[in-house]
């Protein structure tokens, strides 16, 4: 489909240059009579992908020979190819030059070069466009003097291996540079910026200059900054944080979210979710709607401003995206663990497949080779990926698998056998994992996402056994209730509910002593809590502050109905009422009510988990927080006094 339409293109701007004037002006490029303009347009838009063309007009009454357009993207948007041109880049900046047949422009002439490419989020015109030179808009002007070095730098934060600086903005200025005694670090566009990759108790002096097309200022008056001694990390108690691959679209929460909140200090694990598992029983990564996004786990290109050490990604980079930004991550806090959790709700289609005797070996083999071995596919006509081009960042495999011998998403293979075969899945990925070991000389974990429904877990867990091969096991501790039932109910309780009129009764300490009666170790047992809410509307008020009470359907949710984030629940009015002998906490205005967790209700928990020698706590996910990680920081605090 590209090709036809990139002949197309070529044909008829051939034709167009053949019909030029034979005798015309002779050409020149001397801005004394030069005038263009290129114009941008949007012709095709599918949602992730686009067509677009610039149209490059001479208005001078002088031929020009030769012609150059240069402009930006945004960080989540790419451009793939490019016909009627000579198309190179550096990082999300393009040049697309003439060909040798389309570069004379005779007075009042145009012509057109196109492109296509893909795109996340919010569709952004591109920016800084010039055309030889000179501003795309052809009014001539001159470039604008280089900007004033940046003033009032400040450090704002320093950790044992990153310091973040901020200044005022120089007037003019599109991106400035920061130096690390005298060595180039950084290009954000906008303060501030954090350096990463420093060494523990060291003193480095930092400069900024500014620069634009005109050129660069000189750099600011230094100053110094002392990293202080490397910390052991957050505490022995384990704080597993999920981020969540969307979560960079409508909620921009990204990686570098995770260390600006001051989450990442606190947290001793991120799960990456989520990894899919194919029906032919092997773990890969598409790009292809529903099934995968390569684009946002390895591909997207992350700006300065977006980037963890505020350092922008570059076009030929082998890894980008959230993978490459887990990567810097890291290195800014090197207690951190992250794994990559296979499967989740969605995608537990196939697991039952994969664990089959047949297929198991083969499965756990193409999980470790993409994701720890970090063989990633180069696809889609981006630089991206290769072999070990994602080595080093994933410490572990996490399997949410939801859930063996137990119905869960609509469409999942169920076998009475999962049982057994989860058992022998988990003993086939430790040992294929102790071998990775041996070869590399790394430590690489094994975990499991764990049902709270005591029939789920006779079902589909042998519990006496599974825990021989798991590091730690997360226990849902959420999702008790929800919108899909009309009756208005805890989804979170620690304990279990006086007068509940459900046929069952779920909560945390319903899960827990499940698994400690089947034989699980506490210290391996980790209790999951919600950051977000669930809620449901045309709820009375009864005589219970609206609990039990019938609701007329689910309340209206940012992302979907039924369902909020707590960084949104927080700051909604309406009474909150608690019952500390259950362990719960909702909002009732007298029409929604909703059920989720406060820093009140987290402190409870954590006393409950401390009390009972359990493992830790463990977060879904975390966009839900507010931008300074209340939630994680009151679990970090109650985890670790």
């Amino acid at each position: 489909m590209v090709s036809p339409r990139r002949r197309i293109h070529r044909v008829l701007a051939l034709c167009a240059a053949l019909l030029l004037p034979a005798a015309l002006l002779p050409a020149t490029n001397s801005w004394a009579s030069e005038q263009l303009s290129a114009t941008f347009t949007k012709t095709s838009d599918w949602g992730s992908g686009y067509v677009a063309q610039y149209t490059i007009t001479n208005s001078g009454s002088t031929a020009v020979t030769g012609w150059t357009v240069e402009f930006d993207v945004s960080g989540s948007q790419s451009v793939t190819s490019v016909w009627n041109g000579v198309h190179t880049r550096d990082g999300n900046h393009h040049v697309v030059s003439n060909e040798a047949w389309n570069g004379n422009l005779a007075p009042g002439s145009s012509v057109t070069f196109g492109f296509e490419g893909a795109y996340s989020g919010s569709w952004t015109d591109p920016s800084g466009c010039v055309v030889n030179s000179r501003p795309c808009s052809g009014n001539g002007e001159e470039p604008v003097d280089p900007p004033d070095p940046p003033t009032n730098v400040t450090v704002t934060g320093v950790t044992p291996t990153a310091v973040t600086l901020s200044w005022d903005p120089s007037g003019g200025a599109d991106n400035y540079l920061v130096y690390v005694d005298g060595n180039l670090r950084s290009s954000p566009t906008t303060p501030p910026a954090t350096i990463g990759g420093l060494t523990p108790e060291t003193t480095y002096q930092l400069t900024v200059a500014a620069e634009n097309d005109a050129g660069r200022s000189d750099q600011s008056a230094p100053v110094t900054a002392t990293t202080p001694p490397a910390s052991a990390g957050p505490g022995d108690d384990r704080i597993v944080g999920y981020f969540t691959q969307w979560g960079i679209y409508g909620r921009n929460f990204k990686i570098r979210d995770v260390h600006t909140s001051g989450a990442a200090e606190r947290l001793t694990h991120i799960n990456y979710a989520f990894g899919n598992v194919s029906s032919n029983s092997e773990c890969f990564i598409v790009n292809q709607t529903g099934v995968g996004d390569a684009w946002a786990d390895y591909q997207r290109g992350f700006t300065a401003g977006e980037s963890v050490d505020g350092v922008g990604d570059t076009w030929n980079q082998e890894l980008k995206g959230n993978f490459n930004q887990i990567r810097k991550l890291k290195e800014m806090h090197p207690h951190l663990k992250v794994y990559i959790s296979l499967g989740g709700w969605t995608w537990s289609t196939y697991f039952s497949d994969a664990a089959l005797p047949q297929n198991r070996e083969r499965f756990v083999k193409s999980c470790i080779d993409l994701y720890l071995r970090g063989d990633l596919p180069v696809q889609g006509g981006e630089p991206a990926g290769g072999p070990g081009s994602a080595f080093g960042v994933f410490d572990g495999i996490d399997l949410d698998w939801e859930w063996p011998a137990s119905e869960g998403d609509a469409g999942n293979i169920v076998r009475p056998q999962d049982r057994e075969n989860f058992t022998a899945l988990l003993a086939e990925f430790r040992s294929q994992l102790d071998d990775l070991e041996a070869e590399t000389g790394r430590t690489y974990d094994l975990t499991a996402f764990l049902p709270a429904d005591p029939a789920k877990i006779d079902a589909g867990f042998e519990v006496d056994k599974v825990f021989d091969y798991l590091d730690f096991g997360t226990v849902q501790g959420y999702d008790f209730h929800g919108a899909w039932e009309s009756t208005a109910n805890h989804q979170s309780n620690l304990y279990d509910t006086p007068g509940d009129p459900s046929p069952v009764q779920f909560s945390v300490d319903t899960a827990i002593q499940a698994y400690l009666a089947g034989g699980a170790p506490a210290d391996k047992l980790v209790v999951g809590v919600p950051y977000y809410g669930r809620g449901w509307t045309g709820v009375s008020a009864g005589a219970t502050n609206g609990l039990f009470q019938q609701a007329t359907g689910p309340a209206p949710g940012t992302w979907e109905a039924g369902i909020e984030d707590y960084k949104v629940l927080v700051n909604r009015s309406g009474p909150r009422f608690r019952d500390e002998s259950t362990g719960a906490y909702w909002l009732y205005d007298g029409t929604q009510w909703w059920s989720y967790d406060d820093p009140v209700l987290l402190t409870q928990k954590t006393g409950y988990i401390k009390d009972n020698g359990l493992g830790g706590a463990m977060i879904w996910s975390l966009d839900g927080d507010d931008s300074n990680a209340t939630l994680t920081r009151t679990l970090h605090a109650g985890l670790t006094q």
